[in-house]
């Protein structure tokens, strides 16, 4: 069927797919002409670009505006594009793996450029071909392997073009970390060149600008003070103490009794002999250098004395020991200003040689150089694009403007995640889901199983949402576990977190009703067998204690009986009474059924069937008839324009049953004593059924038994 739109001229196709009238994209014509299609025949408006069974770089490519969703703009834009860049607009509906290079539009400036940017990679990759395919588009690193210039304005020791030149550049790149070119190197930009060089002059001032109190010794001597600053500090403050209060030297002085409290070898106690105060402190003030020096410090005491002090002085005071401290402040004033500590470790000296070199220039002009052929470079990438859209777009559309792969039983689409085993039966119609959402499902009319996935071996997790369109679900609940397969063949343990809850198929709704009884009477009996249960203990029990219970005395109220034969005598009646009534209702239903032929009693027989099943099967024959895929997708992030319809027919196709062969004894004798002992358990089955039906018959006058005649 043809179909001419109004507002335009371009001719579509139509056919019905899934219920519903769609468009067919069946040509390279139907695609350059896909803006004009009206939006309101679009199965789809919006799709997220995650969880798709797709090339996640053809889904990056058309979503164009980076925001995970690929909108009817954009695939538009991308067809307008496909179409002018190709000579040949019939190769998207081949989806080949690869495009002759004569397939590119010369006459349009970017099908030239792009033209010849697939020579570029085959050249570059040494190939002599007229085509370009995946296989040579794929890896950017393979394709700029090996050249100097590639765009990206990064440049590696091999864009140098000489060795001094490469080594800089190296140890530029040690110093400001580096980034990676588009060849896969390890190389730097402008930003690091400029960083480069500020430090490096930042770090020549700097070290030029320092203040030496002790010359070249003057780091160790700042450290051999800083070890000591806490504990000399310490010193002075008790000897500060005893002159405040001669007293106060039994308390803060040198403790022989905690020293004493030390077992084993003192040489290996350092650490509780360092507690200590350093000296034995005294009312005089002064820290001795050479003796009376407490041994755990002894060593730091003489390093400090070696680089601080001209050896002579036998002992320090606090105001010397200031002075000391204060000498060390500009230096530590200066290294807190510390600059270009990025290229400390090359050393002041090659710094300096470095900065006098001036070589920044030249880098910088190598990084400019590099940046000409950004647009080269590009385009190169380009293709890459080409290639996959080429490959990937007709069935992108068939997922997106018409749904078809959805309906075909030989492909799937791409939002079918892969295959879920539970309960002796397959689903394909298995959707990746960010989680349980029943309030829009519900709306589906189909019977989803929300499943919680996971790969150990994979280390990876997610969440589908399994739609059954066939077989019982009786098996089914919250916690059952089951299998699952991705595209790929990779298996995951399954777990049922939640379900929604719609009919299967009109045999299952047939049986419902007598499933749903059959449930009832099965939870009344055992409950009911439960409170007998309960009872006859509690009865058993009470009966025990009566029998060890002392008898009581003359006018107290006797204990009552553990068997009351009047209330059993109640019990007996009423279940004759039970008895009667069934009695009677199958004699007037055989009575009834006497006067009527075999085949009107199975018409009432099937009449009974249908009163009880038919609202059931008309409930579910409607809401089968309304199953729609759409409101699942829209769970999951997809804008669904139109109805996509999962009949009966088409349900059987996503879910498979089990199917058993017919299997028999291998022995032939065997297989006939089998066959003989069922028709003789049938046999006897009739037999006793037909010998209670007449008995009852007899005792109720209906008919006569001559031997049972008195």
């Amino acid at each position: 069927m043809r179909r001419k739109k109004k507002d335009n001229s371009y001719k579509w196709s139509f056919a019905s797919v899934g219920g519903t009238v769609r468009v067919n994209i069946k040509s390279g014509e139907d695609i350059r002409h896909l803006g004009e299609l009206d939006r309101k025949m679009w199965t789809v408006l919006s799709c997220p670009v995650t969880g798709l069974e797709f090339d996640p770089k053809a889904l990056k490519y058309m979503d164009g505006d980076s925001d995970g969703k690929i909108r009817v703009d954009e695939v538009i834009r991308t067809a307008q594009w496909l179409t002018r860049i190709l000579s040949d607009a019939e190769l998207l509906v081949k989806g080949a793996d690869s495009i002759p290079l004569s397939a590119f539009n010369e006459a349009d400036e970017d099908g030239a450029r792009l033209q010849s940017s697939a020579r570029q990679i085959l050249g570059n990759l040494g190939l002599d071909k007229d085509s370009i395919g995946l296989e040579e588009t794929t890896d950017n690193a393979k394709i700029f392997a090996g050249t100097r210039f590639n765009g990206d304005g990064i440049i590696t020791p091999l864009s140098a073009g000489d060795e001094a030149l490469g080594a800089l550049v190296t140890e530029i790149g040690k110093a400001m970390g580096t980034v990676k070119d588009r060849s896969g190197e390890d190389g730097i930009d402008a930003d690091k060149i400029e960083a480069f060089y500020a430090a490096a002059a930042d770090f020549v001032a700097w070290t030029e600008a320092g203040v030496f109190p002790f010359g070249d010794a003057t780091a160790d001597a700042l450290a051999a003070v800083e070890a000591l600053k806490d504990k000399v500090a310490d010193y002075f403050m008790r000897c500060k103490l005893i002159a405040f209060d001669p007293e106060a030297a039994a308390g803060v002085g040198v403790s022989a009794e905690k020293i004493g409290a030390i077992e084993g070898n003192l040489a290996l106690a350092a650490d509780q002999i360092a507690l200590e105060p350093i000296a034995a402190p005294s009312a005089g003030g002064k820290l001795p250098l050479k003796d009376g020096i407490n041994p755990a410090w002894k060593a730091a005491v003489d390093k400090m004395v070696a680089l601080v002090l001209d050896g002579k002085k036998q002992s320090l005071g606090e105001e010397e020991w200031n002075e000391i401290l204060a000498k060390f402040a500009p230096y530590t004033a200066w290294m807190a200003e510390k600059k270009g500590a990025e290229v400390e470790p090359l050393g002041i000296d090659a710094v300096k040689e470095i900065l006098k070199a001036d070589k920044k220039a030249e880098l910088l002009a190598l990084v400019e150089e590099d940046k000409k052929l950004e647009a080269e470079a590009l385009s190169i990438e380009e293709v890459d694009k080409v290639v996959r859209l080429v490959k990937n777009f007709h069935p992108f559309l068939n997922n997106y403007v018409v749904l078809a792969d959805f309906y075909d039983p030989k492909k799937k689409a791409i939002f079918q995640a892969g295959r879920l085993y539970i309960d002796q039966r397959s689903t394909d119609l298995c959707i990746t889901v960010a989680g349980p959402s029943p309030e829009i499902s519900s709306l589906s009319g189909m019977y989803i199983l929300y499943c919680a996935c996971k790969s150990d071996k994979l280390g990876k997790a997610m969440n589908i949402a399994a739609v059954l369109t066939d077989g019982d679900v009786d098996g089914l609940r919250p916690g059952k576990n089951a299998v699952f397969y991705d595209r790929e063949g990779n298996d995951y343990t399954a777990t049922v977190t939640s379900i929604v809850d719609n009919p299967i198929s009109l045999r299952q709704a047939f049986w419902a009703p007598y499933r749903k009884v059959g449930r009832w009477i099965s939870d009344k009996t055992d409950k009911a067998a439960a409170e007998k249960n309960d009872k006859s203990l509690a009865g058993f029990t009470a009966a025990a204690d009566g029998a060890t219970t002392v008898p009581p005395a003359d006018g107290q109220p006797k204990a009552a009986s553990a068997f009351d034969i009047a209330k059993f005598a109640g019990i007996f009646a009423a279940i004759g009474m039970a008895l009667g009534f069934l009695l009677d209702a199958l004699v007037a239903i055989v009575k009834g059924a006497a006067s009527l032929k075999i085949w009107q009693l199975l018409l009432v027989i099937v009449a009974i069937l249908l009163v009880i099943s038919l609202p059931s099967v008309f409930i579910a024959w409607r809401k089968l008839r309304r199953r729609d895929l759409g409101p699942v997708l829209n769970a999951n992030g997809w804008a669904i324009n139109a109805k996509s319809l999962v009949s009966i027919k088409f349900g059987r196709t996503l879910t498979k049953l089990v199917k058993y062969p017919k299997m028999s004894a291998v022995d032939p004798k065997a297989r006939r004593r089998a066959r003989f002992w069922r028709a003789v358990l049938w046999v006897l089955i009739g037999l006793v059924v037909a010998a209670g039906i007449l008995f009852l018959l007899h005792l109720k006058g209906v008919l006569t038994i001559p031997f049972l005649v008195k």
